[in-house]
């Protein structure tokens, strides 16, 4: 009996708030110099020998320089085209639009996804410049890339942000111009190729509050990768955001991987996009006691269905 082939893709994203590389920490917290080893072992840990996307938050442009070196240390000498574990990344610093101010990274292999468009927009009045609107106390902004996988040709839109810590309208008014962007794409010149979309993130914002209510309600295709798998089989931790362990606030759940389009409950069904396998949020801190970042890494293993 002939075996049937699958036309399922399967991969791995992680989002993670890395914490700027600030020169006056927290209590403890410790300089990126002491932090920077033990979190680029957690990434290459946990993609290595997977499809995978990383996509990061808060990120400097020396801590940029950084990680991309250390994804590729094994590699430099072997050109991104040809080694599929080599790492490329699309992003711009927010400040300027170029190497000023955080970053919000997507990165990819280049051997396994082609990238076929991408822009950062500003989550303002005026997304094309740097800027910030409304109650935002930072600038804020949103990245974007169209990739499509080389051997199975299905095409994924993948957006990645971080919403203002401050303020509630901007990041109110921020989700709307994602779920703008989103729809934008799915019904413009990538609209019958782009299979699905995923857009992680520290939204700043819990379950109840603005920014995922908007992202995750009636006018939105979006899901919380979460709520798709049983949460007895969730792995790890639920809380996403720790502090360094002396803040006064406690520990909250605000970075996201949310999956589009199609409600919860037919996620895994016939004809939708999305099979979620796994959901995991990883420690932070180790027998070393060196937080590797304020926030956990969110992990989801799915599966693209034709």
């Amino acid at each position: 009996m002939q075996m049937r082939a699958s036309t399922e893709l399967p991969f791995r994203i992680l989002t993670n708030n890395i914490r700027y590389a600030t020169k006056s920490p927290f209590r403890g917290e410790k300089l990126w110099e002491e932090r920077r080893q033990p979190l680029l072992n957690h990434l290459l840990y946990n993609t290595r020998n997977q499809d995978a996307f990383i996509c990061l938050q808060e990120v400097l442009h020396n801590q940029l320089i950084d990680i991309h070196t250390g994804l590729n240390h094994k590699h430099s000498t072997v050109s991104a085209e040809v080694d599929g574990n080599a790492w490329a990344y699309i992003g711009v610093g927010r400040d300027d639009g170029h190497e000023a101010g955080e970053y919000s990274p997507i990165f990819y292999q280049p051997s396994v996804w082609q990238l076929q468009h991408w822009e950062t927009v500003w989550l303002s009045e005026t997304p094309h410049v740097p800027s910030k609107s409304w109650d935002a106390a930072s600038i804020r902004i949103v990245t974007i890339g169209v990739f499509t996988h080389h051997t199975s040709h299905q095409t994924i839109l993948a957006v990645n942000t971080h919403l203002d810590d401050q303020g509630a309208r901007s990041r109110f008014e921020a989700a709307h111009i994602i779920l703008r962007k989103i729809d934008e794409y799915q019904s413009g010149e990538f609209k019958d190729v782009i299979s699905a979309v995923f857009l992680t993130g520290d939204l700043n914002s819990e379950e109840t509050q603005e920014a995922y209510s908007v992202l995750t309600g009636r006018e939105s295709t979006l899901v919380d990768a979460a709520k798709a798998v049983d949460p007895a089989e969730h792995y790890g931790n639920h809380l996403t955001w720790t502090g360094f362990g002396c803040e006064k606030e406690s520990p909250s759940r605000i970075d996201y991987v949310l999956l589009g389009p199609g409600p919860v409950e037919v996620l895994s069904s016939t004809g939708q996009p999305w099979k979620v396998e796994g959901y995991s949020v990883l420690a932070n801190r180790f027998d070393d006691g060196v937080f590797n970042s304020d926030h956990r890494a969110v992990v989801v293993d799915v599966r693209l269905c034709n």
